[in-house]
């Protein structure tokens, strides 16, 4: 016992931690781990308390709207959670997440790596990382891509609540390639929404092939947009589909840390 009460004696206290709160911590990831509820014999067993002690810490977080009892009798996580959960996300910069995410993907494929955010009905760059070959696509900040003819510009209009076709008027040929016909763009974004990612190929410059992912938010909706872009005598078709696995990845990844499920 002396041999115990020296050693807590020498650890700061502000690292010890609180049997209490520890306890709570883990009934309320017992509770996450499930939607049906658990009762209290249930959670006590679960954490390895008496069902005394459980039944007052979940009367203590009940009333700080951390977990509510259900019509059944068992417990749930409250909506409290909701209102953190939104704080924390609201105080999340994409840009700064998906920065280190950029420079991974482009040292796994040489190629430039961009983030395009969704503005009103437009995806705008807001941020890339230059490829590390010789002869780079460079992309243009604060630029909103071409919808009609960029892989970012077709994921936009596939998953962009407030995106929508353009006017025929309004699909000009950038090049040979660009889709100008308004039932063929909206055969293509459909087929993005099928397979979940944007292609465009030679469409807006002739030497150019690109790649596109969306990236999802806490509620499922469209965050932003990852790109991979480079000169299309590099980005063949068979070096396209070996880098699309990477690309997905990224953007699962980003969403995740985004708070997507």
């Amino acid at each position: 016992m002396a041999d115990r009460d020296e050693s807590a004696a020498t650890e700061p206290s502000s690292r010890r931690p609180v049997a209490s709160v520890g306890r709570a911590i883990a009934l309320l990831e017992a509770l996450g781990g499930t939607s049906e509820g658990l009762g209290v014999n249930e959670l006590a067993r679960r954490i390895e308390v008496n069902p005394s002690t459980a039944s007052r810490l979940l009367a203590t977080l009940e009333s700080g709207g951390l977990v509510v009892r259900r019509p059944s009798g068992g417990y749930q996580l409250g909506l409290r959670f909701v209102t953190l959960a939104d704080r924390v996300l609201a105080r999340l910069d994409v840009r700064d997440l998906a920065r280190p995410l950029l420079h991974t993907l482009v040292a796994q494929t040489g190629e430039t790596a961009t983030l395009s955010l969704p503005v009103g009905a437009e995806a705008v760059t807001v941020d890339f990382v230059p490829g590390t070959s010789s002869v780079v696509s460079m992309a243009r900040v604060g630029r909103p891509n071409t919808l009609h003819a960029t892989a970012i510009g077709k994921t936009m209009l596939a998953f962009g609540g407030a995106a929508a076709l353009p006017p025929a008027g309004q699909l000009a040929a950038l090049t040979p390639r660009t889709i100008v016909d308004r039932d063929a763009l909206s055969r293509a974004v459909e087929q993005v929404r099928e397979r979940g990612w944007g292609e465009s190929v030679g469409e807006r410059e002739d030497d150019l092939a690109a790649l596109a992912a969306p990236v999802r938010g806490t509620d499922g909706r469209l965050a932003a947009i990852l790109g991979l872009q480079g000169p299309l005598a590099r980005m063949t078709d068979r070096r396209r589909r070996e880098v699309l696995p990477l690309l997905l990845e990224t953007a699962a990844q980003l969403s995740r840390e985004l708070g997507a499920q």
